[in-house]
């Protein structure tokens, strides 16, 4: 009788969701990765405002970091030990509101503490109003994160929850794996 495959290792993704919209939309890329990948999800308390952090544990099958205080009982701070195993540190969606906070080192919450504490690759999905979005601040944060390395994928034009037509819509979801494939060669486009 031939021996079992074991099934190859998972790649460890960190998924920071930040409070837009477009969060549910990010449900669909766990979905679209989960043989491939294991998720860890870090989000912002804006973003348990808009997909609840039950949504994300029972997709993945992991406790969802969502108050950077809640793991106090541990040895290491959660928001330490979960960086040190990721393969990469998605982001989907980034507000402008966590982009500004990445590129200056601002530090208080679970997702912008856990950023600083990594040393892996990043990428952003960015999502906002495309009013926001062309703006001159957030396209100089956006211009810092790439200067240090982090890889984007970037807005798309299209309809948006607020009514507004422009580029801001968070990229499809296919678009984001499409990414993550690439960036952790996992091939299978």
């Amino acid at each position: 009788m031939a021996a079992a495959k074991t099934p190859p290792k998972k790649k460890e993704v960190l998924l920071g969701v930040s409070g837009g919209i477009a969060a549910y939309r990010v449900c669909e890329v766990i979905s679209l990765l989960r043989e491939q990948c294991a998720f860890t999800v870090v989000m912002t308390p804006n973003a348990t405002r808009f997909v609840t952090p039950l949504t994300f544990k029972t997709l993945t099958q992991r406790p969802v970091i969502a108050d950077l205080f809640e793991y106090e009982e541990q040895a290491r701070p959660g928001h330490i030990a979960v960086t040190e195993n990721a393969d990469l540190f998605l982001v989907a969606p980034a507000t402008a509101n966590v982009l500004a906070k990445l590129a200056h080192g601002i530090a208080d919450d679970a997702l912008t503490t856990t950023a600083i504490s990594l040393a892996c690759p990043v990428l952003i999905a960015p999502a906002m109003n495309p009013r926001m979005w062309s703006h001159r601040a957030v396209q100089a944060n956006v211009a810092a994160l790439r200067a240090w390395g982090y890889q984007f994928v970037e807005p798309t034009a299209g309809h948006l929850a607020c009514g507004d037509w422009g580029v801001g819509r968070l990229a499809e979801p296919a678009a984001i794996v499409a990414a993550v494939r690439r960036m952790l060669a996992l091939g299978g486009e």
